[in-house]
């Protein structure tokens, strides 16, 4: 009993419920271990007496962080102030964090008594910045029945630090978290692709799809498509080595972009490289490259792309900067301040040590050491030239998004965010503190996945994120929406809870891990407002009850998959489209599942089959997927949106992509490979090295690859598109 009430304290499940009828406890081993993760030892029961009576008996004035949203009741934790205390608010710096200009404004104060109005209440009480003396609170908040006290002036939307003193000299401080009620909304309908970058080759690419491809493409479908957003895999930097992990959803830092993705040529100082003959060479050898993956069948080499392009920047960045390039170069240091300058240092480190910062020396495995601080300084020439790239690389992402804007499109560049990082890469280098070593973030046992999954990252340590105002979730959102027109989050449910796995042990004895959900969406929320940006939410499996409201009353759209959609509280039967979700991006599939022309021909049931992944038998499969695949094409044949009948598959593709319009989703996303006849899943989830994930190039349906200057000439895609209207 005792270990449950020190496991609830600190947000750790002691039991889940895989099915509403069915309910799981957690091995009271995988409990102690997720609590020493987060600092507390539960090893014995006198431990867990100790530490509970620590825990009971810490009365707090206020939480670390603590969230007010325009327009609505303030929280408990301010509300519930004692009568008579006083409350001082420090504003966010205006200009972003690190930059030269940023000063703090003056603080606002107030007392909370009621019936003291803001103006008179003493102590350096002001307005909310704009309003007269005396006036109500500024944006209109309110707060527990319904009007704001009478103390309460409002600050701006931003992160502030928030002080409390009580008529008994009680203190406290705290993170305030000031955001708007919603996220920014894309257009009532829109249409628009979804591509992994790597995939999409052009007659230029180095061997694999880059950021110029990426403009180039949302150009085109701008102005030729009238599509109004490109999707993209996440573009976090990878964690280095031979073989490189080709997976976008394990990188090495999520905070900066990976400089594999940029177009050599298309950088300034590119034409000015006086070593042209090296230069060409390389060209030559990125065109070979090229070649083998578009015509010899061979698969994308990461590696060999990065080594050529490696050496090509290293002429590049030689090249002298023209004083405005040198002066945005040196904004974006001070924008970027401290976490880049880490993330230079551990890239450059692994140059020399190795890509796993467990192995390194031990006085270069704190990121805070003398032996760092020396680092930097003899490691000086590579940390800036990983600063460089970086500058780069956010200066080719601004490039994409400006020729999605300029082409009309109303949403542009869809960035992704994976759920984690890799636990030898530079974000838990830098970031130690904030992460649960130890433990690895997965899945729970489900009707899909007997044993549960195990996905090898190291999970965020809530407690550490509350303590520092999230400050690391912060940072992180703001890069990633620099340039982009949304945001599309993996695992979206990991804003409240994620399955943890002791390290050691097999996921089906891991245990939930609440966050302040709260605390994560008014995070999500302001930085997407800051950056004028949409957000989608990766909400496919198992969803915990309340979590779906909860992100659409934010204004976070869902994610719907056709073969997914079915009523599922009622005969099971396909979803006919007028009951699905407005508030949605509707595809037909992802990068984890089959493309729609595999999945109507059984392809996807047979590749498995030959790979030993399936539990039954190949016969029985097959009838099965074939049964639901029957269920959908008579729905579309009901509806008259297969006026061609059966047997023709370019034409049950497009009646599946009239019925994703007939639909009132918001969003409609095309899977780029459907366009041309791609049977090829890009990630077969359950493979490793089975199976090329991550790897294969676009390709037509004989398996054939197509460039982007043969897709966007393809009869069948434009076929297609025709279907989803202007």
């Amino acid at each position: 009993m005792g270990l449950s009430r020190l496991a609830a304290l600190h947000g750790v499940a002691t039991s889940y419920s895989p099915s509403p009828d069915v309910t799981v406890s957690v091995p009271d081993d995988t409990v102690i271990a997720v609590l020493a993760a987060l600092g507390v030892d539960a090893g014995t029961p006198a431990d867990v007496r100790k530490c509970l009576a620590v825990a009971e008996s810490r009365s707090r004035l206020l939480p670390p962080t603590v969230v007010v949203w325009a327009g609505e009741p303030l929280p408990s934790a301010l509300a519930g102030l004692p009568s008579g205390s006083t409350v001082t608010v420090e504003p966010e710096p205006s200009d972003p964090p690190g930059h030269p200009a940023a000063r703090p404004p003056a603080p606002l104060s107030m007392r909370a008594r009621a019936g003291v109005p803001a103006a008179d209440a003493g102590e350096g009480a002001a307005p909310a910045p704009g309003a007269p003396r005396g006036a109500a609170p500024a944006s209109g908040e309110t707060a527990v029945g319904g009007a704001a006290p009478a103390w309460w002036t409002a600050p701006p939307h931003g992160v502030h630090r928030i002080h409390v003193r009580t008529p008994d000299n009680r203190r406290a401080t705290a993170t305030l978290i000031a955001a708007p009620p919603r996220v920014p909304q894309p257009p009532e309908r829109t249409h628009g692709f979804l591509v992994q970058l790597y995939s999409l080759l052009s007659a230029r690419s180095w061997g694999m799809g880059d950021l110029g491809d990426l403009a180039d493409l949302a150009g085109w479908a701008g102005r030729s498509i009238g599509s109004g957003f490109v999707q993209v895999n996440p573009l976090h930097a990878a964690v280095p080595g031979k073989p490189t992990d080709p997976s976008p959803y394990r990188p090495s830092s999520r905070r900066f972009p990976d400089p594999v993705h940029l177009h050599v040529e298309s950088i300034p100082e590119y034409g000015h490289v006086r070593d042209r003959a090296t230069l060409e060479d390389l060209r030559q050898d990125a065109a070979a490259l090229s070649e083998a993956v578009l015509n010899k069948g061979a698969l994308i080499d990461r590696d060999a792309v990065w080594e050529l392009k490696r050496q090509a920047l290293e002429l590049v960045v030689q090249v002298p900067l023209t004083p405005g390039r040198r002066a945005d170069y040196c904004d974006f240091l001070a924008e970027q301040g401290q976490a880049l300058e880490d993330h230079a240092l551990w890239c450059a480190l692994a140059e020399v040590h190795g890509p796993d910062w467990h192995t390194w020396p031990e006085a270069l495995r704190d990121p805070r050491s003398p032996g760092a601080a020396r680092a930097r300084s003899e490691l000086l020439d590579r940390v800036d030239f990983h600063c460089r790239l970086a500058w780069l690389t956010a200066g080719q992402l601004a490039a994409a998004q400006r020729a999605a804007e300029d082409a009309g499109m109303d949403v542009g560049i869809v960035h992704d965010l994976a759920v984690g990082v890799h636990p030898a890469g530079a974000d838990t280098w830098s970031q130690q503190e904030a992460f649960a070593h130890g433990m690895s973030v997965g899945a729970p046992p489900d009707a899909f996945n007997a044993r549960g999954q195990d996905w090898g990252l190291p999970p965020w340590r809530p407690d550490v994120l509350a303590a520092t105002g999230y400050a690391a979730y912060r940072g992180l959102l703001r890069g990633l929406l620099a340039h982009a027109g949304a945001l599309r989050i993996d695992h979206v449910m990991g804003l409240f809870r994620l399955w943890w796995v002791p390290e050691g042990r097999p996921p089906t004895d891991g245990t939930y891990v609440a966050y302040d959900a709260e605390a994560m969406l008014a995070v999500l929320v302001l930085e997407a407002h800051r950056a004028g940006a949409a957000v989608v939410g990766e909400d496919l499996g198992t969803v915990a009850p309340g979590v779906r409201e909860a992100l659409a009353r934010r204004g976070v759209l869902g994610t719907s998959v056709l073969w997914f959609e079915r009523d599922w509280d009622g005969d099971g039967r396909p979803l006919a489209p007028e009951k699905w979700r407005r508030d949605c991006l509707a595809t037909a599939t992802t990068h984890d599942l089959p493309s729609t022309a595999a999945r109507l021909t059984g392809d996807h049931v047979t590749l498995r089959h030959r790979l030993g992944l399936l539990t039954r038998s190949l016969e029985e499969e097959l009838t099965e997927d074939a049964t639901g695949t029957a269920e959908w094409l008579a729905l579309l044949a009901r509806l008259r949106m297969l006026p061609e009948g059966d047997g023709d598959e370019e034409a049950a593709v497009r009646a599946v992509h009239r019925f994703l319009r007939r639909t009132p989703a918001r969003m409609t996303g095309v899977w780029l490979p459907d366009t041309v006849g791609d049977r090829r899943p890009q990630n077969l989830p359950g493979t490793w090295d089975q199976y090329p994930n991550w790897r294969l190039p676009i390709a037509d349906p004989e398996g054939h690859p197509v460039t982007l200057e043969e897709i966007t000439a393809s009869p069948r895609l434009h076929a297609l598109m025709e279907v989803l209207g202007p």
